[in-house]
């Protein structure tokens, strides 16, 4: 005698959809900006109270311009002393980095982190449509690895 199953047909599992892991879950919105008229000597103020390396600077209306880092200032202090000139007189757009890599809100953090593995910034601004609405750092990338050491990466 054959014995029968009472379980019914059994239901289809549905998909579990992929959570995205995009750059905007991760990044700092809330940043301190320059302007491209302030003085160096307020930037390097700025930097030591607020114990950042960097930072974008943007227009009155928010575009980005480009960035301004400790290493700009390094190779101004270098020269200055060389041909004895102060630097301290100058605005923040003698100093800036104007070709800026950038990364897009909806890329993914897989994407800055191969950026950072291949380059060696230690931030990205972050654009949508163009316009900066954050910034990404190393940091940010192995913040969103921890969090995620519990689960598959795919």
């Amino acid at each position: 005698m054959a014995v029968k199953s009472f379980q019914g047909v059994r239901a289809k599992k549905k998909p579990v959809p992929k959570q995205q892991l995009l750059v905007s879950d991760y990044m700092t919105s809330d940043l301190i900006t320059f302007s491209p008229t302030q003085s160096i000597l307020e930037v390097m103020e700025l930097f030591i109270r607020k114990r950042i390396s960097g930072g974008p600077v943007v227009d009155k209306n928010g575009s980005l311009l480009g960035i301004v880092s400790e290493a700009d200032f390094m190779k101004q202090i270098s020269e200055s002393r060389y041909f004895n000139m102060p630097i301290l007189e100058k605005s923040v757009s003698n100093f800036m980095s104007s070709t800026v890599d950038t990364i897009e809100h909806d890329r993914t953090i897989f994407d800055a982190a191969l950026y950072f593995h291949t380059n060696s910034r230690r931030r990205l601004p972050v654009l949508n449509n163009g316009r900066l609405v954050g910034q990404i750092s190393r940091r940010d990338v192995v913040t969103a690895a921890l969090q995620l050491r519990s689960q598959r990466w795919r």
